[in-house]
């Protein structure tokens, strides 16, 4: 049994894989199929596309994605390359992530140069898979996050051909995603606060691009010419079909909304009722085990979760926080004004960037650091004040 937590997991892997002859795809229509059968577009695995069955009973919830991850990898080398070779593939894949160094973010701070192949490249899927565990995930956002894993593997794809990861291509695609989830998500008849929260855990799930917001009104603003490969045309029908169901149900709108996507990059109407159909069948057969899908509204649970939790936090820190915070007298005034009257946006940077410099003084606050802590910082702004003397306000108003 493969333990994907224990070092040689790779190995085991392949070793076990090897006992049977293996298939290599040379249809991309049944490899994409087949991978999203599995649940891997959708960022919930359910199976794994290989020759010999993966037992996981007992695996922790971030070890499915590792060998998911691997898994697909090697799938799209043996449908890009027609090689089914273990050992060139992972020395390609060493060299794929080695040619990406995303800003902000170390994929390789563990990876030692003369260690073995397989155990490196453990290391940087360990990484990659878990960049976001974290207080957001702990409830549901990592179906984002690793939704967004498919993106590697369409890089991985890129790089099979041209021997580089084409320039800015992971930038593109991850704005190509979240320009149409936001369009998506302005289709629907009713729309909620909560619908713009999902495009931000969106946005804090990416790991190459820097948004503020999304400023594309209509798909005829998007620049998709720049996706040629029907893996990638498909791939962005399906996380806009993600999006638009993320309420339970796709109306009228919202299907010609992914018809008239498809018309534009030029796919079949014929895969898009194919892709409806598909969402719906994972996500109604699999959502009880999907936290994301599992309430009434799932990013408004999130919201209130993740708010007790961060209150919670903050708490417990109480004493230090107060302590690191009056020591700062903009930033007391600051915050004593948000009580009153909205900041504007250069008080609201301003408080933004003390708090976080305040929050790396303590350890336990760190998280507001980590990939989507952002989402969290307006629940910490909100919540200060309450914490502070009763002084507090009383010295704002002979102040003022």
């Amino acid at each position: 049994m493969i333990n994907p937590s224990a070092s040689g997991w790779i190995d085991k892997y392949f070793t076990k894989q090897k006992t049977v002859p293996q298939t290599v795809y040379s249809n991309p229509d049944l490899f994409y199929q087949n991978i999203r059968n599995t649940g891997f577009i959708y960022g919930h695995i359910v199976s794994f596309e290989t020759a010999v069955p993966i037992e996981t009973k007992g695996w922790m919830q971030n070890e499915i994605p590792k060998v998911a991850l691997l898994n697909t990898l090697y799938s799209i080398y043996g449908l890009t390359t027609q090689e089914n070779n273990p050992e060139i593939f992972i020395a390609k894949a060493l060299d794929f992530y080695n040619s990406m160094n995303p800003q902000g973010f170390n994929l390789f701070k563990k990876v030692l140069p003369n260690s073995p192949a397989s155990l490196n490249l453990e290391k940087i899927i360990d990484n990659r898979v878990q960049t976001n565990i974290d207080i957001i995930s702990k409830n549901f956002s990592h179906i984002v996050t690793n939704a967004l894993l498919f993106i590697d593997v369409l890089a991985f794809r890129q790089y099979l051909i041209h021997g580089i990861i084409p320039e800015k291509y992971l930038k593109k695609i991850e704005e190509a995603v979240i320009s149409l989830v936001s369009l998506a998500l302005k289709t629907k008849s009713h729309k909620s606060y909560y619908d713009d929260l999902l495009i931000k855990l969106f946005e804090a799930s990416v790991r190459y691009s820097k948004f503020s917001s999304v400023s594309v009104q209509n798909l005829e603003g998007l620049n998709l010419d720049y996706f040629s490969s029907e893996l990638e045309k498909y791939y962005l029908i399906d996380m806009a079909g993600m999006a638009l169901w993320s309420d339970g149900k796709i109306e009228n709108e919202e299907t010609y909304f992914l018809h008239k996507l498809a018309e534009l990059i030029e796919i079949p109407d014929a895969f898009v009722s194919e892709s409806i159909k598909s969402t719906d069948e994972f996500i109604t057969s699999h959502k009880n085990e999907i936290p994301y899908f599992n309430y009434s509204n799932p990013v408004k649970h999130f919201y209130d979760q993740t708010t007790q939790s961060v209150i919670t936090l903050i708490t417990r820190n109480k004493n230090r926080l107060i302590k690191e915070i009056i020591q700062s007298k903009e930033l007391m005034l600051l915050l004593a004004y948000s009580t009153r009257r909205d900041l504007d946006e250069k008080e609201k940077k301003k408080v933004k960037k003390q708090l976080l410099d305040v929050c790396k003084t303590i350890p336990s606050l760190t998280i507001f650091l980590l990939p989507g802590g952002s989402l969290l910082l307006p629940i910490l702004i909100k919540f200060i004040p309450k914490l502070l003397p009763s002084a507090f306000n009383e010295n704002l108003d002979e102040n003022e």
